[in-house]
């Protein structure tokens, strides 16, 4: 998505360590016409697919999830990130570690949102190592529902998530898939 890898050019940032700062449009401060964008490209890339359910985790795939699923017309279930009150009966649970925290986490999906009847589109901000999408993945297989693919919004290609993720049959799609990033020229490649 051309308008996705300019966005980026003109203000992401790179830092050491491989770390793509994009908090000013796409995980900190939205940019809702931007955002908007974005949701339209997923439902053409994945309108054909019976889409029934959008599935993301919290925090910073909500806005992007939120938007897709006004075009696709449905639910959008958000897994969270840590047990609350309000989260109550049975649940579907897995274990997370995450890249950009450095930690790992158990992740949380109430059983009633998600069932063998569904059509599951993952939908998340970012993909480098894989570990999250693995961790939502292992939900929809938990439950029964059909995966039809996942959305990611920018891929770091160069930790090579996505290419295992293809691999194995995955339909994945990523609206901008970033081959290198120099953090002392602030320079970001990206896969055409």
């Amino acid at each position: 998505m051309e308008l996705l890898k300019q966005k980026i050019r003109t203000d992401g940032e790179v830092y050491e360590g491989n770390i793509l700062k994009v908090d000013s449009f796409l995980n900190h401060q939205i940019d809702f016409p931007f955002m908007t964008e974005i949701g339209k490209e997923f439902y053409r890339l994945f309108k054909d697919d019976g889409i029934n359910k959008i599935l993301t985790i919290e925090s910073s795939g909500i806005a992007i999830a939120s938007m897709v699923a006004q075009y696709f017309h449905c639910p959008l279930v958000f897994a969270k990130k840590h047990q609350s009150k309000n989260i109550a009966g049975d649940v579907y649970t897995t274990k997370i570690a995450s890249f950009t925290h450095g930690n790992t986490y158990d992740v949380i999906v109430s059983k009633k949102f998600l069932s063998p009847k569904d059509k599951v589109l993952i939908i998340d901000d970012f993909l480098a190592i894989g570990n999250a999408l693995e961790g939502l993945i292992r939900i929809v297989d938990e439950s029964g529902a059909e995966l039809k693919g996942c959305g990611i919004v920018i891929e770091k290609g160069f930790q090579h998530g996505g290419d295992k993720l293809r691999e194995r049959g995955i339909k994945l799609e990523s609206l901008a898939i970033v081959d290198s990033m120099d953090a002392k020229t602030g320079t970001v490649n990206f896969r055409e």
